[in-house]
């Protein structure tokens, strides 16, 4: 399996693409007026307790104040039970208190950033759990002795230096295989950062930034790059140089696949990741055996449905169904990191009434999900024969970052018919002639309304006349929506 890492860099916008086999399979975009905040560290101040959700307000300096669960303030000190979330809030903060918490969850929509106590400093191989000294390995790593090699590995530094030191690690996925001395220094290097953080919010009253993650195209260097990584083209010369420096310091084994990419035609265009992008905020997902998906995002949860559109099979239906269930379980696997959708994910596969297909179909998808960067769970197919799961969700989906409300609809995805618009005119001018004695009315509407009001209304419009003794009038405007009018007194 071929992979490839393209990052188109702008001084107004970063972006980058994760592709497998020539195919687009993950998209990241940052903005430099509206980059992500997750992973950063603040001394925030509690604004407000909320005794009935066990949780808190916290200001950290964002334009909405965060929130933050009573399971997410770490213990104050080692005797104190690790499950916070039996205590009452009012017992672990109180209002005006001062708190270090990091970011967990960007706001999304209307809702403030999530937050935690439980700082946690990631660096190539290891993340830093300054609170507690436990060892954790990635469950990706699953061979049990290169486990316990580098659970040793990691004790016996965290040692090193003569004196035990508070803080424990997480092995990451992406320290399969490394060496003694790389461990080391991954946490020499996450030690003398926490030293510093420390200094920072001694010195900084709240609200105030302590820590700011990574940029994104380190932040890839960081977390997204693995053996499986054929190249990284970056379109920007400066980036370009800002990265290498970055791979010959944490990432030696890499430095050979950052190229720079110096092309008149925009790297994206190349590799048609503009075209994918495009057709990633589509509802209608197509399918290559001419079946389809069709995609619903909403605030509680996304559904995603499956049909077999103009893909007839070539045996019996039951085969259809199944073929095209097993190919669309690949697309949606695609579709969520794709869409970076997150939360509850409802999949209404077409039904099978063969056990043994819906098993393979259910595996098909599993193995399909493995290569998500995200934390997924399937808790099963329910009694409607649907598939239930969830995405973790950290930052906003593809089209909350790229589109907003259509000014409209209003979000509806639909419009009032010409035909409903008229009948809604018809009641509001039998509202004005009771109001109010005017001599005549002009209805002000778009071109299809008045249209119809002047051709299938026009008998409606005359019987309107006749029975109010009033003459209507239409004026067409070109600024106004399908469902805008308005009645004016003349």
């Amino acid at each position: 399996m071929s992979e490839e890492i393209l990052m188109n860099i702008t001084p107004m916008e970063s972006r980058v693409a994760l592709v497998e086999n020539g195919v687009l399979q993950e998209i990241y975009i940052e903005r430099a007026c509206s980059r992500g905040i997750v992973g950063n560290i603040y001394k925030g101040k509690v604004v407000r307790v909320l005794p009935g959700m066990q949780a808190a307000f916290v200001d950290v300096g964002l334009e909405r104040a965060a929130f933050i669960h009573a399971s997410e303030i770490a213990p104050r000190n080692e005797k104190d039970s690790d499950d916070q979330s039996e205590r009452p809030i009012v017992e672990l903060v109180h209002e005006g208190q001062s708190l270090v918490v990091q970011v967990t969850k960007d706001p999304l929509g209307t809702k403030g950033a999530r937050l935690t106590t439980h700082i946690s400093i990631p660096a190539r191989y290891l993340v830093l759990m300054p609170h507690n000294n436990h060892v954790g390995i990635s469950l990706r790593i699953e061979d049990a002795d290169e486990r316990e090699r580098l659970r040793k590995l990691v004790e016996e530094g965290m040692k090193d230096d003569g004196e035990e030191k508070k803080g424990g690690f997480i092995l990451r996925t992406a320290a399969e295989g490394i060496s003694e001395a790389e461990v080391k220094a991954d946490i020499l290097f996450l030690r003398r950062l926490w030293q510093t953080i420390e200094e920072t919010v001694k010195e900084n009253t709240a609200p105030s930034t302590i820590y700011e993650d990574l940029p994104l195209h380190l932040r890839t260097m960081r977390d997204l790059v693995d053996p499986d990584i054929e190249k990284i083209r970056i379109d920007s010369r400066e980036t370009f140089n800002k990265v290498s420096k970055f791979v010959k310091k944490l990432v030696p084994q890499v430095d050979g696949r950052v190229e720079y990419y110096p092309g008149e035609r925009p790297i994206f265009d190349l590799f048609g990741v503009e075209d994918e992008i495009n057709k990633a905020l589509s509802r209608k997902v197509q399918l290559k055996s001419g079946g389809y998906l069709i995609i619903d995002q909403t605030e509680a949860m996304t559904t995603i449905d499956v049909n077999t559109g103009a893909f007839v099979g070539h045996r019996n239906l039951e085969e259809t169904i199944f073929k095209t269930n097993l190919e669309a379980s690949v697309a949606i696997a695609r579709q969520l990191r794709l869409r970076n959708l997150g939360g509850i994910i409802i999949i209404d596969f077409i039904d099978m009434e063969d056990s043994e297909h819906q098993r393979q179909v259910l595996r098909t998808y599993e193995k399909a999900l493995e290569k998500d960067h995200a934390k997924t769970n399937i808790t099963g197919v329910s009694d409607l024969g649907l598939v239930e799961m969830t995405r973790k969700r950290t930052r906003e989906s593809l089209e909350n970052v790229l589109c907003e409300p259509c000014p409209t609809c209003d979000g509806r995805g639909t419009l009032k018919t010409a035909e409903t618009v008229c009948y809604e005119i018809f009641r509001e001018i039998l509202r004005a002639v009771r109001a109010y004695d005017s001599q005549s009315y002009t209805v002000l509407g778009s071109e299809q309304v008045v249209d119809r009001l002047l051709d299938e209304e026009s008998s409606n419009v005359a019987d309107l006349e006749e029975f109010i003794q009033k003459p209507i009038r239409f004026q067409v405007e070109p600024m106004y929506s399908q469902e805008q009018f308005d009645v004016v007194l003349v």
